[in-house]
């Protein structure tokens, strides 16, 4: 074989193997992958993204796969918002609470007392509210996302070293609550603090805050708060935050078409298994917190005077809202009547 052949011989290998290589590529980016971020571990409130996945994956026959990443392995939970909007994951939980002002409309859902306390009629309307167009448009426009699957809380709690067992008791106290949820506690002199769940077993710990607010009663076992805390009520049942997921929306629309078309039904059984969870995790938590702690069950008058002064609080949103060009009062009266339709 003369030089010239030889030469010919390895640039017909070369070729081979780039063209090898280059299938090998295009059978790789025929997969589509979504890479899901969330903080903390596995609990009752990642049964949604849990279930999602199995269906979704089953929906996308080998083409999908939802990848979930827990404890913040993609990034601050912070900045969950703009990662998914420039793509830099493709979809994550998000909680109003977390984000002031970067989800203005959706924050109604965290105004004091709105939401349904049954946890069924909570998950429907939450569901309601995420379909209407203002806030698809909220989120489409500022976020490059849309809603992707439920996360709803159960009603909040108070956990940790000041006992509450009236409006009175709340004087001075330390407690972490998100903002709209807060202006109800601080009509009675309790004291905002705003930290993340991950920072909840520190903040109680070294004395950062006196009482957390969280969802009852999963999140206290599944961060482990009552190690750290004393007491804990039964009976405020506050609205707490509203969490949800999203996707990127350029990520969504290269989607396969059959995971986009099994989304709604994956969204009932994500629902269901989520429910699931939570009574699962009251049935293990609630009497270890009996046996830890003292667990205050307050007389509802106590929920009726916080609840009191909601109204104005709403109306206060309202305005807030509205000279800043949103509409408002037209999304507050639509969660008004999707809690009395789901309520009844």
């Amino acid at each position: 074989m003369n030089i010239l052949q030889k030469r010919l011989l390895a640039s017909a290998t070369a070729l081979g193997l780039v063209a090898v290589g280059l299938g090998a590529a295009s059978d790789a980016s025929a997969k589509t992958i979504w890479n899901f971020s969330i903080w903390g571990g596995k609990r009752a409130v990642t049964a949604g993204i849990e279930s999602l996945k199995p269906s979704l994956e089953k929906a996308g026959g080998g083409d999908f796969e939802l990848k979930i990443h827990y404890a913040d392995a993609l990034g601050p939970r912070k900045q969950n918002p703009e990662n998914v909007k420039v793509g830099a994951m493709e979809a994550a939980q998000m909680c109003v609470g977390y984000y002031p002002n970067k989800y203005p409309l959706l924050s109604v859902m965290e105004l004091p007392f709105l939401a349904p306390r049954d946890l069924r009629a909570r998950a429907a309307v939450e569901a309601d509210v995420l379909a209407h167009a203002d806030i698809v448009a909220e989120t489409k426009k500022r976020w490059n996302a849309r809603y992707f699957g439920p996360s709803f809380l159960p009603a909040y709690e108070f956990m940790g070293n000041k006992r509450i067992r009236s409006v009175e008791d709340m004087k001075g106290v330390k407690m972490r609550i998100s903002g709209l949820n807060a202006k109800a506690l601080q009509a009675f002199g309790g004291v905002p603090t705003m930290v993340t769940a991950p920072e909840g077993y520190t903040a109680l710990q070294r004395g950062t805050i006196d009482s957390f607010g969280f969802p009852y009663s999963y999140a206290f076992g599944a961060y482990k708060l009552y190690e750290v805390s004393k007491y804990v009520t039964e009976g405020i049942g506050m609205s707490g935050f509203m969490c949800f997921q999203t996707v990127n929306l350029d990520a969504w629309n290269a989607t396969p078409k059959a995971v986009r078309d099994a989304l709604p039904a994956a969204q009932l059984v994500a629902r269901d298994a989520m429910i699931e969870a939570y009574e699962t995790a009251d049935k293990k938590w609630r009497p270890i917190f009996r046996e830890k702690l003292t667990v205050d069950v307050l007389d509802p008058s106590v929920r009726a005077k916080l609840a009191a002064g909601a109204g104005a609080i709403w109306e206060g949103w309202v305005k807030d809202q509205e000279a800043k060009g949103r509409p408002a009062r037209k999304i507050l009266e639509f969660v008004k009547a999707s809690v009395a339709k789901h309520s009844k």
